[in-house]
């Protein structure tokens, strides 16, 4: 059976911090920073949104376009490096505020920015195999950056769901491929409250090795290339390294400019690939192939070979917000209220 994605919803905070305003408080060139990395502005969440409010806005816009029945869902799985418990799962969370049956699997995942991916294809098994008829596939993040350091200027928060089925698929997922090997680039460690990284090791044998290793994998399984596809999406750290990577594998700026969020929203980690589908969804027409590749630290790549049906005709994309909406009505902050927001500033014990 073809399986592929039933419906989809995306959240993004309407909250935004600019390069700027985070580097006059460290010395830092906020302008150079933003051109650098070709970020404009990030996401911030509010004091009362987490990953898994981000996850559940998600999953009831996903639902909203649907005439899928919750009680149908047989798997939840929510991809996140955030998670709000150490010990407690999000996907029980999501799976009652969309009021699905108890009778389901749910499980958290975590691999860095690519656990909403492996939850796509986990997703893909169970319904592939008859296991279960539906499952929601989440990738959701409020990302961390220490204060001061290069994540400061890019972390943000954000994220999407994907329903999948085998029934009335608006695209199918032809063909997915996976790269995987112990790169450690990026990592936070049980109780610390900021991740640390490799500087620039995370580029080279980290990204764009992983990405262009997933990337090339999955054509030489399809035997297609970048000019067989009308949009292409990325994991997007920043917005050059998904741009530059593009350009290695022959994909135009055309085929890339939707899906491309970093310089609007920052790295939404688990939420960045995830949100760019999303994004491309808005505007994909029947006939059209879409090429995805998700990275997470560690390290690893999911890509992905889609193609957009005629079910997209009727599919009801207007009942709930396109992402494009969500990046409007914006508030940007001051970095005090940022800090105060992100629970950067911590009161001292008497």
């Amino acid at each position: 059976m073809k399986v592929g994605i039933v419906s989809y919803g995306a959240y993004v905070p309407r909250y935004r911090i600019t390069p700027e305003e985070i580097g006059k408080v460290w010395g830092v060139d906020g302008k150079a920073m933003s051109k650098g990395l070709m970020i404009n502005c990030k996401s911030v969440p509010s004091p009362d949104e987490d990953t898994i409010t981000i996850a559940v806005e998600a999953a009831r816009n996903m639902m909203k376009r649907c005439e899928v029945n919750p009680k149908d869902i047989g798997a939840i799985y929510v991809g996140s490096e955030s998670h709000p418990y150490a010990v407690k799962p999000s996907g029980t969370i999501v799976a009652e505020a969309i009021e699905a049956s108890p009778h389901l699997t749910a499980a958290d995942f975590e691999f860095a920015c690519k656990a909403g991916t492996a939850a796509i294809q986990a997703c893909m098994g169970l319904v592939g195999s008859g296991m279960v008829r539906y499952g929601v596939a989440i990738g959701a993040d409020t990302s961390q950056g220490a204060p001061g350091d290069a994540l400061e200027f890019s972390a943000s928060a954000g994220g999407a769901a994907f329903l999948i089925g085998s029934e009335k698929t608006i695209a199918t997922i032809d063909h997915t491929y996976s790269y995987t090997t112990d790169t450690p680039d990026f990592w936070r460690r049980e109780g610390e409250m900021y991740p640390r990284h490799g500087g620039r090791f995370t580029g080279e044998p980290a990204y764009f090795k992983h990405v262009t290793s997933g990337a090339k994998g999955l054509m030489a399984k399809t035997g297609l290339k970048a000019g067989d596809y009308t949009y292409a999406v990325f994991h997007q750290p920043n917005g050059k390294f998904p741009t530059r990577v593009a350009k290695q594998l022959g994909f135009t700026d055309e085929q890339v400019k939707t899906g491309l969020l970093a310089p609007m929203i920052g790295n939404t980690y688990s939420g960045a690939v995830p949100l760019g589908l999303a994004a491309i969804l808005d505007e994909a027409k029947p006939g059209d192939k879409i090429f995805a590749v998700a990275y997470g630290s560690g390290a690893g790549s999911d890509a992905f070979d889609i193609t957009v049906t005629n079910e997209m005709d009727g599919f009801q994309r207007h009942r709930a917000p396109t992402v494009q909406e969500l990046n409007s009505n914006l508030k940007f902050l001051d970095y005090a209220t940022y800090a105060k927001y992100r629970g950067k500033i911590h009161l001292g014990s008497e």
